[in-house]
């Protein structure tokens, strides 16, 4: 479902080239997720996972873990810079550990004042900050005068909390404080993800050639990137369950900006043996959550792969390693019953 007011003259009308970047999501876009989908191509940043901050100093290995990517100089393997998502209300503490994850490399921090699950909005994380926007500018300031000023600083937000009422003072706040960059997912908490997501909304704070804010939110194709911009005034897109549905979706957006003909979609085959390298990467090794990644980005990929149904049901109440793989060489077996297509499996650079 499209934000209607989005659909404006000459919507198909090719937009000047903007930054694409890849949004956070708690539980499936990890370090190796961030590796296969920047090795696809289109991508101008990735956003980890959120460190919860309390009101401590975080150790290292937990910065390390949930951006390994700090090792190898802030960036997949493939250059894509991978900024630190820090969430939580203690702005003292989240300045402190903004300097930590720097110190290790972190190429720039992001803060989280969008996510809208409970457990994290009764811990007064994520989007309820959205009800004090003073308090939002507070956090952004501590956290800018905390790093160098070289390194970026973003924030992601909604339109508010239940209403989209004070998203002007919100985004003022934000800016005033020394943001670089802003990403505004285009529904309120209250929303949650039910389409539609209100790119219109948007426009009321966005300036005339504004650089600095990114539109997230029901983009799950080429068209919608069109829309969302064109309706939001924003010049870049922030991808995040679309990415998931639609993992070469950066590249085919970049490919429409640019003017050019859009690469071949990715074919199931080949899609099918990525989820399985990413099985073995990053969802192998949890005895208690063996496999709960992949089932959820195979629920994602149903929407524009059909056949991921099949995968997804031969996984579905599977819990350990050995029965998982064996489920996936049944299901490539099928599939090259069907139409014995090359086997891709072997592009281990993903």
């Amino acid at each position: 479902m499209l934000d209607t007011q989005s659909c404006l003259p000459g919507q198909n009308d090719p937009l000047p080239e903007g930054r694409i970047v890849l949004a956070p999501m708690e539980g499936v876009i990890d370090a190796a997720m961030r590796r296969m989908l920047t090795g696809l191509g289109g991508y101008s940043r990735c956003v980890t996972e959120f460190i919860r901050v309390t009101d401590v100093l975080l150790p290292e290995r937990v910065f390390l873990r949930l951006c390994p990517e700090l090792a190898t100089g802030g960036r997949t393997v493939h250059g894509v810079p991978v900024y630190t998502q820090l969430l939580g209300s203690n702005a003292q503490a989240l300045a402190l550990n903004a300097r930590r994850a720097v110190a290790l490399g972190a190429p720039g921090v992001d803060l989280n004042f969008g996510c809208p699950a409970k457990t994290v909005n009764n811990s007064l994380g994520g989007s309820i900050l959205l009800k004090y926007p003073s308090r939002v500018a507070d956090i952004v300031t501590a956290v800018r005068d905390a790093v160098p000023s070289q390194i970026p600083v973003t924030a992601k937000i909604r339109l508010g909390y239940d209403n989209c009422q004070a998203l002007p003072e919100i985004v003022e706040g934000i800016r005033r404080a020394g943001a670089t960059e802003l990403a505004i997912h285009a529904r309120t908490r209250f929303d949650g993800y039910k389409p539609p997501a209100w790119w219109s909304r948007v426009a009321a704070v966005v300036r005339p050639g504004d650089d600095r804010t990114c539109i997230n939110g029901e983009i799950w194709d080429v068209a919608d990137s069109i829309l969302a911009r064109r309706a939001s005034g924003c010049r870049h897109v922030m991808l995040g369950r679309g990415a998931l549905a639609a993992p070469d979706l950066a590249r085919r957006i970049r490919a429409q900006a640019a003017g050019i003909e859009s690469p071949e979609t990715l074919s199931w085959l080949e899609l099918s043996q990525f989820v399985e390298l990413q099985f073995l990467r990053s969802d192998s090794q949890s005895p208690k959550h063996v496999g709960n990644r992949t089932k959820q980005w195979l629920a994602y990929l149903k929407r524009s792969y059909p056949q991921a149904a099949d995968l997804f049901g031969r996984l579905r109440t599977l819990h350990d390693v050995s029965p998982i793989i064996a489920a996936f060489a049944e299901h490539r077996r099928h599939l090259a019953n069907c139409d014995h297509p090359q086997d891709f499996f072997c592009r281990a650079d993903f």
